[in-house]
């Protein structure tokens, strides 16, 4: 069992930056692909980003390319989603998600394995 831990949401205005951060523990983190997801009230749950088990390779959901990032440390089994230039439209619950293959094909949320509780990210106006 991977259990997946979100910390880093909260309330910024737009415009503004945060950082979200997903530790992992009971796995082989270094062989996962990692990802973000959100949801936003009365929303379906929406790839954000996903990162390949190496950190090689990366990818984006065109609403997100160009402000968001996301990078992972294997050493500290944690990945990272850092927001930037944050608009009210980002405002949802944003998950971590595990996908026990070195690539996620796809990026769908039916083909993750593992996920976390998420944590809120609202955006003010």
């Amino acid at each position: 069992q991977v259990q997946l831990v979100e910390s880093g949401g909260g309330l910024v205005q737009a415009g503004g930056s945060l950082r979200l951060s997903c530790t992992a523990s009971g796995g082989t983190f270094s062989r996962y692909a990692m990802g973000w997801f959100r949801q936003a009230p009365g929303k379906e749950r929406d790839f954000v980003a996903g990162i390949s088990c190496s950190g090689v390779t990366t990818y984006y959901s065109d609403s997100v390319k160009g402000r968001f990032t996301i990078a992972r440390d294997n050493a500290k089994n944690t990945v990272y989603l850092q927001l930037n230039s944050l608009r009210p439209e980002d405002t949802a619950v944003y998950y971590c998600a595990a996908d026990l293959r070195c690539l996620s094909v796809g990026w769908s949320s039916r083909g993750m394995d593992y996920w976390g509780k998420g944590t809120l990210v609202t955006v003010s106006s």
